[in-house]
């Protein structure tokens, strides 16, 4: 992770509560197919998945979620959270339920990448944008 002093602070600042908010959103998703809620068992039957597989996934993302929030980890935890949903979004789409709401995992995973863009000066170096 890379300090505000290397990353003028109002990005640092703001890829950081961006960050936070999706680790929060993540962590509460997790916990809620840890417990079973009923919505979620509900929604994933709904996706075609059968109810056995819901605590791995919880275990899964939650998983990845700490490897994403730990610093010397955060670009295993990125991938493995981009693979997650990207597997979620394929899900959605296959699932054929009336609306786009495939669309979700994929703007989640581009902000996931976008807040670590926006933190870490190496991601920034091997991704050049503008010279």
């Amino acid at each position: 992770m890379e300090s505000p002093n290397t990353i003028s602070k109002p990005i640092w600042w703001t890829g950081t509560i961006v960050k936070g908010l999706l680790c929060l959103f993540l962590v509460f998703d997790a916990v809620m197919k840890l417990i079973k809620n009923p919505s979620t068992v509900e929604n994933t039957i709904q996706m075609g998945l059968p109810e056995s597989c819901i605590p791995y996934l919880g275990v899964y993302l939650l998983l990845s979620t700490a490897l994403y929030i730990y610093p010397k980890t955060v670009m295993l935890g990125m991938l493995f959270l981009a693979a997650y949903l990207g597997a979620a979004a394929g899900i959605m789409f296959r699932a054929g339920i009336a609306g786009h709401p495939y669309l979700f995992p994929i703007v989640f995973a581009f902000f996931i990448v976008m807040v670590e863009y926006l933190r870490n000066e190496k991601i920034r170096a091997m991704v050049p944008v503008t010279k």
